[in-house]
């Protein structure tokens, strides 16, 4: 065996090791023993070299999953993350530190989460949830602070519809705020619609892209959004197994990835804090990729640098990326958990440092 296989089963040995020695913590559920024993271990990498490393200890407590996650977002400025998970009769939203340890929870006027987003300043700390449920908060888009306190709500409550004044939604599936606090959103998991739409801080509609169809431009179940440091917006046009880029400014068709996803469309899109990868979740093949970014003034072809194939069934549905770290945080709405993969030392030094 070649140095390079044997630095690959060493670590492997290490991480079960570890993994191990953790899930034999006498305080750890039972239930969430049998989840994480299944679903934990069962990943596979298709390149040489490995890029992240599944973090076995996050969070401290897994216990307070006790719905389907659904959607992860982190506020790298404050250190937090914030889980969206569905069921009855539990809290909605869960909040941890990057650490893993639990804050707090909360469940005020949240109905179905699908997407959530932290856009946090020096000044404020907010979350923005895409609500798809039927019920008086369902088909909006709705800001809250830290503490789960509302503070805005974009769409017609309960009610769905393809109207722009007054905007109106129907199941809306995530967003995205940049830093000057525009606002993008994809707003079409299955529902009438199928567009992207960028509003201005005040809400104000810039541009807008909304068809259904196979062309430039054209959606079927747009279900993920990002903008980049070049100012192009990705989307994950799940339905027509592709990704869509656009220019922030003027909303033009900039091009499409489509040969990474001749299996199965994208399902959640990000970026790397360093601009060099594309992060793209595979909810039924449950399998992450990891895709070398194009260089500005140009989109050309997806190339994959790296797979982490996780178990069947695992479904991941949406990500986020610690803008600090580097983490990758999947919700998985197959095995009911947050799962959050750390970079390897040495191959991200711009931010695995921090």
């Amino acid at each position: 065996m070649g140095r390079p296989g044997r630095r690959w089963l060493l670590s492997c040995i290490t991480g079960f090791a570890f993994a191990f020695l953790w899930l034999a913590d006498p305080t750890t559920s039972p239930n969430n023993l049998q989840v994480l024993r299944k679903f934990a271990f069962q990943v596979s990498w298709t390149t040489k070299e490995i890029l992240y490393r599944l973090d076995v200890g996050w969070p401290n407590r897994p216990e307070y999953f006790t719905g389907t996650t659904f959607c992860v977002a982190i506020d790298s400025l404050s250190g937090l993350v914030y889980v969206a998970q569905r069921g009855d009769n539990i809290p909605k939203v869960l909040v941890f530190t990057e650490d893993g340890y639990f804050l707090r929870s909360w469940n005020y006027t949240v109905d179905t989460p699908h997407g959530i987003f932290a856009a946090s300043t020096l000044h404020e700390q907010s979350v923005w949830i895409t609500d798809v449920g039927s019920g008086s908060y369902g088909h909006t888009i709705k800001k809250y602070n830290s503490f789960g306190d509302l503070v805005q709500v974009l769409g017609t409550p309960g009610k769905k519809g393809t109207g722009l004044t007054p905007l109106q939604f129907d199941n809306p599936a995530e967003l995205y705020v940049d830093d000057t606090g525009d606002i993008y959103i994809v707003d079409g998991d299955g529902g009438l619609n199928n567009r992207l739409i960028k509003l201005s801080q005040d809400f104000m509609i810039l541009w807008l892209h909304g068809e259904r169809g196979t062309g430039p431009a054209k959606f079927n179940i747009p279900h993920s959004v990002t903008v980049d440091s070049a100012g192009r917006v990705w989307v994950a046009d799940r339905g027509n197994k592709r990704i869509q880029v656009f220019d922030k400014d003027s909303g033009e068709w900039l091009g499409a990835w489509n040969n990474c996803f001749t299996e199965e469309g994208p399902s959640s899109v990000r970026f790397t804090p360093d601009g060099k990868y594309v992060i793209v979740a595979q909810l039924n093949l449950s399998r992450v990729l990891l895709v070398a970014a194009p260089p500005v003034g140009s989109i050309g072809n997806c190339s994959v640098i790296n797979t982490v194939q996780l178990a069947d069934q695992v479904l991941p549905h949406l990500l986020d990326v610690s803008g600090k770290t580097g983490a990758i945080y999947v919700a998985e709405i197959g095995a009911k958990q947050v799962q959050k993969y750390v970079p390897v030392e040495g191959y991200f030094p711009s931010f695995t440092h921090s």
